[in-house]
Order: C-alpha cells, then structure tokens, then sequence
C-alpha cells in the first residue's frame, strides 16, 4: 500500500473537499457581498433622487411664495382703486342730484 493511500482515497482528497467548501462559501459570501452593494447602490441612488426632489419642492415653494407676495401687493393697489373709484362715483352721484334737485327746483 501507498503512504498516500488510505482504504481508495488519498490523503489529499479531505483537502480537496475542504477547499472546494470554502471556496463555495466565498463565493456565496462574494454574492451576498455584491447584492448588498447593489442595494446600497440603489438606497444611495433613491436618496440623491429625494434630495433632488426636495431641493425642487424647495425652488418652487420659494417661486410661489414670491408670486403670492406679488399678488398681495397687487390686491392691496386695486383695493386702493377701487376704493378711490367708489369715492370718485359717490361724489359724482352727489354732483348729478345736486343738477338734477337744482333743475327739478327751476322748472
């Protein structure tokens, strides 16, 4: 019998089983490992795609906020007028009753 040789196997073979093990377990760590990357790929990839999203919600709240400053300041000048309007219509009213009573008063 061989050194090497125990009952039709080699000594060698329990090494070869165990590297073949290992090496199917480094493989299926170096799976998991690159799913995890991808997934982190993809947390980081939403993420930037929120912050853009919040920066925009952020631009046009900022547009918006301008616009209503800009329409306050507009409703406030044609409240003015209108104020100015009804003012100016009372007193020509009054103008034309004072003609009218003077022209009733004549006739």
């Amino acid at each position: 019998m061989d050194d090497h040789t125990v009952n039709g196997s080699t000594h060698t073979e329990p090494a070869f089983a165990d590297l073949d093990a290992a090496t199917r377990r480094l493989m299926a760590a170096l799976d998991a490992l690159e799913r995890a990357v991808e997934r982190r790929r993809d947390a980081d990839r939403d993420e930037d795609e929120l912050a853009a999203r919040i920066q925009a919600l952020g631009a046009d709240r900022a547009r918006l906020a301008d616009e209503l400053d800009g329409s306050l300041v507009r409703s406030k000048r044609l409240e003015r007028s209108n104020r100015e309007i009804a003012e100016r219509l009372d007193a020509a009213i009054g103008t034309i009753r004072e003609v009218l009573e003077a022209g009733e008063e004549m006739s």
